[in-house]
């Protein structure tokens, strides 16, 4: 197993053949409003700076991450088959990916979206998800699983990891959101609570219906970190919510 130099954030308990964590905010080079460990390409940071923050984090990896073009969809990319890349860029638009090579780095950026990495039990298969509300509501946990099973036939007893992402008293949406998940979690208890200061607002609950969905899904063991990047009190997160101009922060995984 490499050793995480940079601050960061991990499950509770080892996978087996798996090692996965969510970098924080801290650690590397940016100046405000993205200080300082900012992994997004796709943000106003130098993208000079940018490369060399990546180039911090691929010290503690195996191998080079595969990077995304993320756009709240459900497409997900093998990571076994897209072409090679330049490690500090994207050539794959899409909102998850799978491996099932020991050593291949799967990479997903956020700042208040979940980050979900799903895995067997044996540790032949990995798969990461961009789960926002927008990619949660269309189905990228299920296109995730379903190419993941896809990879690994005999693959059985799933287990997924939560990483940081707005939690339940911080993510306040519109009637548009909560009926994007009408008949996928909207009706059951705790998922929507209305916002009592603002009429037609909600709260929703995130990272509760990205357990709901993987339960039904089959995913027998989940453990959501209980983080909330709008809301940490050491503000460790960057929160697209929060601070509008921000950086990102990277989960990654790998089979190992």
């Amino acid at each position: 197993m490499h050793k995480v130099r940079l601050p960061h954030v991990r499950p509770q308990k080892d996978w087996n053949r798996v090692s996965l964590f969510c970098t924080t905010r801290h650690g590397g080079v940016s100046k405000p409003p993205y200080d300082s460990f900012n992994l997004g390409m796709n943000t106003e940071d130098f993208p000079e700076v940018v490369a060399a923050n990546r180039s911090l984090l691929r010290q503690s990896l195996p191998s080079d991450p595969f990077w995304l073009k993320q756009v709240h969809g459900c497409h997900v990319a093998d990571a076994d088959v897209e072409p090679t890349q330049n490690w500090t860029q994207f050539t794959c638009e899409a909102d998850a990916s799978v491996t099932s090579v020991p050593g291949r780095v799967l990479t997903i950026l956020t700042a208040d979206c979940l980050p979900i990495v799903l895995a067997d039990h044996a540790g032949t298969v990995l798969g990461v998800a961009h789960a926002g509300w927008r990619g949660l509501a269309g189905g990228v946990l299920e296109a995730c699983l379903e190419s993941m099973r896809l990879k690994s036939p005999r693959a059985e007893k799933w287990r997924a990891w939560i990483g940081p992402g707005i939690g339940p008293t911080a993510f306040q949406v519109g009637e548009d959101v909560r009926k994007a998940f009408e008949g996928y979690g909207a009706d059951r208890v705790g998922m929507f609570v209305p916002d009592p200061a603002a009429k037609g607002k909600w709260f929703a609950n995130l990272p509760a219906l990205a357990r709901w969905r993987l339960q039904s899904l089959g995913v027998d063991e989940i453990e959501d970190c209980g983080l909330c990047t709008m809301t940490d009190a050491q503000r460790r997160f960057f929160s697209y919510r929060r601070d509008q101009q921000t950086g990102r922060m990277a989960t990654v995984a790998w089979l190992t």
